[in-house]
């Protein structure tokens, strides 16, 4: 058990206020149970006077890619519980969501000093939900002056308002003493929306107030003003907040069905069909395309296949759909995939030789549409599983030059015993990877994994290893074209993960 809500009595429609964290990982399935009680008695859940009211099951990438998942509650043996449903809300907490930079300065501060003018400096509190104070920034001490104007400075969202654009903020305005003793000038309050009404030639004015003097003196107005005069919002995304913006990730597999696999008739073939458990071509499959599916919202993958004579006329094909419809090589879900697979294999003869440039210049085309890309609605990751070196390197190293400027990302798993070692140049994790005329990646979007290293692994561990980049590598793209997530909010609420059944 990871955590529990608090109880709320005599309701039907709870809704639940407390927050359920949880860490994320896009490279892993993440499998949730949420179990909802009736408490009878005074002690803790699991008692036999508790009433087991309903569950669900989930991976957390489903809700991440939902945002808001409903979903009925069951009872034991997969029964509804008449009409109960649980509502499943994510956001996320620990997202860097940028910094800011901020430009004070102040007009007609009070004179605090006998013989000179105050020195003032400013600081600025965020408050927190509990009602503690949080000092987020104090400025410099600007000497001798009533009308100051302090240097620039920068926060994260996240320490000025917890990314929270309406959280209070107190600030206020001290006249520095070396001692130690500061005299109070004056505060105020505000919020980060309101200092976001600040304009080209407009500025956001408050006045500083001394709340003594304010009970104490009849015709007091205030203790002086502080000016918000700049305000410059640097945004840093991240992968979470293109997935719950509303970015979807396309799956494409490609399949190696070059001679060097063997006979899929024949046992020893890495194609073969063992009726008793799948062949490193199908593990590969399932281990990664389990996990894109989640962020994927029709639940259709391409499915290609390279290196094999194909019907009707039995030519050499580096680029065609394993379920022969060229006008639409989309599978249901990965199940899909797996039959077109099992069903193509005794239609087509293994050849070759092992290219797979058609391929990725086919996606890269795809990713790139009519248009140039605008938003962040689609990202595409095409898994080419092979058996052997690629025969085409130098096409295959432009290719992924020129996929580098798209929203893409190639996982290369290489399946069976053969010397992988010019693969690993593909994957630029040991220089960065060039086309044959010496142009260099925009950005390093292949891993490449021998599958063998995972045999007794488990495929959550392959799956981890491969789509481990992939997160960084959507941030990558998106950012250097200066593209937002879709949906981009500055949250009026906390982050968080919270269920509320209803």
């Amino acid at each position: 058990q990871l955590d529990r809500t608090e109880v709320i009595k005599s309701n039907l429609n709870p809704v639940f206020a407390k927050v359920l964290m949880l860490d994320y990982y896009f490279e892993e399935v993440q499998k949730l149970r949420f179990e909802v009680y009736d408490i009878h008695g005074a002690h803790s859940i699991g008692t036999r006077d508790d009433d087991f009211l309903g569950g669900v099951e989930c991976t957390l990438g489903q809700i991440v890619a939902q945002k808001k998942m409903v979903k009925p509650l069951l009872l034991k043996y997969g029964k509804y519980a008449g009409k109960s449903t649980i509502t499943i809300h994510a956001e996320e907490i620990s997202g860097n969501n940028g910094y800011v930079e901020l430009s004070f300065c102040a007009k007609k501060l009070d004179d605090k000093d006998l013989f000179s003018k105050s020195d003032p400096f400013l600081e600025i509190y965020r408050v927190n939900d509990d009602g503690t104070e949080q000092l987020v920034h104090r400025t410099e001490v600007i000497k001798n002056n009533l009308n100051p104007v302090w240097e620039p400075f920068k926060v994260s969202l996240i320490s000025l308002c917890s990314c929270d654009d309406e959280r209070k903020l107190k600030c206020l305005v001290w006249d520095y003493d070396s001692r130690g003793k500061h005299d109070f000038i004056g505060e105020f309050y505000t919020n980060f929306k309101e200092m976001q009404k600040i304009s080209s030639g407009n500025k956001v004015t408050w006045e500083c107030i001394n709340p003594k003097y304010k009970l104490k003196k009849k015709n007091y107005k205030n203790s002086g003003s502080v000016i918000l005069s700049d305000l410059k919002l640097h945004r840093v995304y991240s992968f979470l907040d293109y997935i719950m913006g509303g970015c979807q990730i396309h799956f494409t597999v490609a399949i190696d069905f070059t001679a060097s696999n063997g006979d899929p008739r024949n046992s020893c073939s890495l194609h073969y069909i063992n009726p008793y458990q799948p062949n490193e071509y199908l593990k590969a499959l399932i281990a990664v395309g389990e996990i894109c599916q989640d962020y994927d919202s029709d639940k259709r993958f391409s499915a290609l296949g390279f290196g094999a004579r194909i019907p009707p006329n039995y030519e050499v094909s580096h680029d065609f759909a394993i379920n022969f419809n060229p006008e639409d090589d989309e599978c249901e879900e990965i199940q899909g995939v797996v039959e077109a697979y099992q069903s193509c294999l005794p239609k087509i003869q293994l050849y070759g030789p092992t290219n797979v440039a058609p391929i990725i210049n086919r996606i890269a085309k795809q990713a790139a549409g009519k248009e140039p890309v605008k938003d962040a609605s689609l990202y595409h990751i095409l898994l080419i599983l092979t058996d052997g070196v690629v025969t085409d390197m130098a096409d295959t190293r432009e290719a992924i030059v020129r996929a580098s400027y798209q929203p893409m990302s190639i996982i290369i798993v290489g399946v069976g015993n053969a010397d992988f070692t010019d693969m690993q140049i593909l994957d630029g994790d040991d220089g960065v990877l060039r086309s044959p005329k010496g142009e260099p990646v925009l950005r390093d979007i292949v891993q490449f994994v021998p599958f063998r290293d995972f045999k007794t692994a488990s495929p959550a561990a392959l799956a981890k290893c491969v789509l481990a980049e992939v997160p960084k590598q959507v941030v990558e793209y998106f950012s250097h074209k200066a593209i937002p997530p879709m949906n981009p909010v500055l949250n009026s609420t906390p982050n968080s993960i919270v269920n509320t059944p209803e």
